[in-house]
């Protein structure tokens, strides 16, 4: 199965957003893991060898 970052981003985004409304003291965590999930999704076809 092939998951595409086109398809993923928005994904993510959406559940950090509904995470933020409903807990928004863990508002610091959605934003740093979804900065890292963007990072690593991003580096992702450089990384392959």
């Amino acid at each position: 199965m092939v998951i595409n970052t086109i398809v993923v981003q928005p994904l993510v985004a959406l559940l950090a957003g509904i995470l933020i409304l409903v807990a928004p003291r863990t508002l610091n965590y959605v934003v740093a893991i979804y900065l890292i999930i963007v990072g690593v999704l991003g580096l992702m076809p450089h990384l392959r060898m």
